[in-house]
């Protein structure tokens, strides 16, 4: 069974997260698929607009912890980071359907999507410095934007989960549907959106995020230098030591 399923129709590519199992929790291999995707979307004039989904149960539960543990990305080159780069980049809309929890680079990524819609059981959590870390995908630069900082605060120091309502409230949300409805509206959405004009699609979502762009590559890679410092210092250790012992980790011991 593949983990990524990617299906292109009527302009459309669909990336569906694929391991209800392990709570679609992303391994390496997983970013890697999705980040040479993109990629070839990118420069594909059949594939207009990108969909990202999960299960109706569970949009991502963030990393796989034994993946990530055994193949920590440590440096720029990593896939995730690559993925992470190409989401930030691509020139052509991309729309995600959340449903379910959204853990970690699940949230994260959605500050690089153009349209996001959620189902009435998604909840939201970035809980990085719970687990010894710090926050990915320029997340430390968009979320404060979005949110204001002290939203912003809660939702990255405390790694406090927020639901689908103050999700729309801070604007990371378009709309919330049923769970059962969210991907069809989503597929009837890029479809009207692939029908459009590609030139004009292109240039408008540049002209928004131009300003940007620059901080948001340079945020990713500052996180990037900083993620892979901390995940060989002590508290990263214990943390992800507790949770693979089903423990709760102990941050004053030694």
């Amino acid at each position: 069974m593949q983990d990524i399923l990617t299906h292109t129709a009527d302009g459309v590519m669909t990336f569906t997260i694929n391991r209800p199992d392990k709570k679609n929790s992303f391994t390496q291999a997983m970013y890697g698929a999705m980040a040479d995707a993109l990629e070839h979307a990118s420069g594909d004039p059949a594939i207009r607009v990108t969909v990202i989904q999960g299960d109706i149960t569970v949009f991502s539960a963030g990393n796989d912890i034994s993946d990530f543990l055994q193949r920590k990305p440590s440096t720029q080159d990593s896939p995730v980071f690559k993925f992470l780069r190409g989401m930030a980049t691509h020139p052509k809309p991309i729309i995600a359907a959340v449903c379910g929890p959204a853990v970690g680079i699940g949230t994260t990524l959605l500050f690089h999507c153009d349209l996001v819609y959620a189902g009435d059981n998604a909840a939201f959590s970035m809980p990085f410095v719970n687990l010894g870390l710090c926050p990915e995908a320029g997340s430390s630069l968009l979320v404060p934007q979005m949110m204001g900082y002290h939203r912003a605060a809660e939702a990255l120091l405390l790694g406090e989960p927020f639901m689908a309502e103050a999700a729309l409230e801070v604007g990371l949300v378009n709309r919330i549907v049923p769970p059962t409805e969210v991907n069809d509206i989503v597929q009837t959405l890029a479809r009207k959106l692939a029908a459009k004009p590609i030139a004009s699609l292109i240039e408008t979502k540049r002209l928004m995020k131009k300003s940007q762009m620059p901080q948001v590559l340079a945020q990713i890679a500052e996180e990037a230098e900083s993620f892979g410092r901390l995940l060989q210092e002590p508290a990263a250790k214990e943390a992800f030591t507790a949770f693979l012992e089903k423990r709760k980790p102990d941050f004053f011991q030694g």
